[in-house]
């Protein structure tokens, strides 16, 4: 019995990790929205490029799932250089940034990931490997201890991060170009699912594509998370097809509202609005309320809530707007502070 024939493009049966991978945008021309980073990566990629350069240490800060990972390795590949990549966690020890910047080949991009969560003190092993690109290495221990400085090819470090405000001024300061990512429009989301929907051979239809993008909370990953949940739903209790019917069926099952909250994102207004009154509410707090780590909160949940107005931050805490108890069929206690 012959073989079946291997189906092109992106086969379903990939996991998760590997499918999140192959919808990446490989060049610039192909990244959807964040059209004035885009514009000023390339002038900075060109420059560097007829150069001959390492491009400028770059910063990417903004929310999780915007792209800035699928940026950093767009960069490396117009550069046409490696690309080596890590996450701040993993670093544990001076040792660690040292195994990995010697062994660095000339004008290679170094992506660290989450670089706002190197441990502390770590990241002024950067300071000279950024600006003067050489490693001070201390040998020998006690009175016999002395200092040898390793020189360091040219090379880009792209750090990535959620919170840019963790970050020690010195680090931040040595990054020639800083972009924060932003959330996304509608219409951009749409083009990413339609993008999607043709890699992984799914048959979407414009108005499908524009539904999963209208509950995708302004986050490519969670576009083409939906979109995969939304196939699914679509082979087993449709013809195949993503239509906007079928997409609002299936996020209805996902428990994802109209506004793109799930059943977390509610958890929280709900417990803001009728377990605390409206607020306010210390993070540390709302976060034992509904189960869920408060780093989640802030760095998953929050940002996406108070982009559309449901929740504030105050010197005193998180606070319900009219809107939240709107959104939730709710009746705001007393006269309403927050509009």
């Amino acid at each position: 019995m012959s073989a079946a024939p291997a189906r092109l493009g992106t086969p379903d049966y990939l996991p998760d990790e590997d499918l999140d991978r192959s919808l990446r945008p490989r060049r610039l021309e192909d990244f959807v929205g964040q059209v004035a980073v885009k514009e000023q990566l390339a002038v900075s990629i060109a420059a560097a490029a007829s150069r001959g350069e390492a491009l400028d240490h770059v910063l990417l800060a903004g929310p999780p799932g915007l792209g800035k990972t699928s940026l950093a390795q767009i960069v490396a590949a117009e550069l046409e250089v490696p690309f080596v990549a890590t996450a701040g966690p993993a670093l544990e020890r001076k040792g660690d940034i040292a195994a990995f910047l010697t062994a660095l080949e000339p004008r290679a991009v170094f992506f660290v990931d989450e670089i706002h969560r190197l441990p502390r003190g770590l990241d002024e092993t950067f300071y000279p490997a950024m600006e003067d690109r050489c490693l001070p290495i201390t040998v020998g221990q006690g009175a016999g201890a002395r200092v040898v400085t390793l020189d360091l090819p040219p090379f880009t470090l792209i750090g990535a991060t959620t919170r840019a405000g963790l970050l020690t001024t010195p680090l931040r300061d040595r990054f020639g170009i800083q972009h924060r990512l932003e959330h996304y429009a509608v219409a951009d989301l749409a083009r990413i699912v339609r993008r999607s929907a043709r890699l992984l051979e799914v048959r979407a239809d414009e108005r499908g594509a524009l539904a999963i993008a209208q509950r995708s909370r302004g986050t490519p990953r969670v576009a083409n998370r939906l979109l995969k949940r939304v196939r699914d739903f679509a082979e087993v209790r449709g013809d195949g097809v993503v239509t906007a019917e079928v997409a609002a069926a299936a996020l209805d099952l996902l428990e994802v509202d109209e506004e793109g909250l799930d059943r977390l994102d509610r958890e929280i207004l709900r417990a803001i609005c009728v377990k605390f009154s409206g607020g306010p509410v210390g993070l540390s707090t709302l976060a034992a309320a509904v189960g869920e780590e408060a780093d989640t909160i802030e760095d998953v949940y929050e940002p996406y809530l108070l982009q559309q107005g449901l929740i504030a931050r105050t010197p005193r805490g998180r606070e319900a707007t009219r809107r939240a108890f709107e959104h939730l069929g709710l009746d705001p206690p007393g006269p309403p502070t927050l509009l």
